[in-house]
């Protein structure tokens, strides 16, 4: 339980902390047992996060048909880049060897299966996951 009021620099500061990120580790869909698959995302109330909600919009504003209308295809792209726009940094192997952290990578790791996505939404949109402790 909070013994002070909140103030605006607790405020400014819990955004800052987003922005640095936390790493949070891939837990199996049906076992939940630990991947060893580490990322580390920022928060939902980011500067990070902000950017890649302005740039899905347009983006979806840049695939718009004549009459507003963007197909799922389109859609399902754009959303997928944004949630890889939030990912700082990873710890991920492929054949025993590190896998190259970038964009185009993290976009794969999405598409590779949709629990993947899931799992780094859910963390991305927890702001409990983000709060400093203390």
């Amino acid at each position: 339980m909070r013994k002070t009021p909140m103030q605006l620099n607790d405020i400014r500061a819990f955004s800052a902390d987003q922005d640095r990120g936390v790493w949070f580790e891939l837990l199996d869909p049906v076992t939940h047992q630990a991947t060893g698959i580490r990322l580390k995302v920022a928060g939902p109330d980011s500067e990070v996060q902000n950017r890649a909600r302005l740039r899905l919009s347009d983006d979806l504003s840049d695939v718009a048909d004549a009459e507003g209308k963007v197909s799922a295809e389109a859609r399902e792209r754009a959303r997928l880049d944004s949630l890889a726009s939030c990912v700082l940094a990873w710890e991920i192997n492929e054949d025993g060897q590190p896998v190259p952290f970038s964009h185009a990578n993290i976009v794969r790791l999405l598409k590779s299966a949709t629990w993947v996505q899931a799992q780094i939404d859910a963390f991305a949109s927890d702001r409990a996951a983000f709060r400093r402790a203390g």
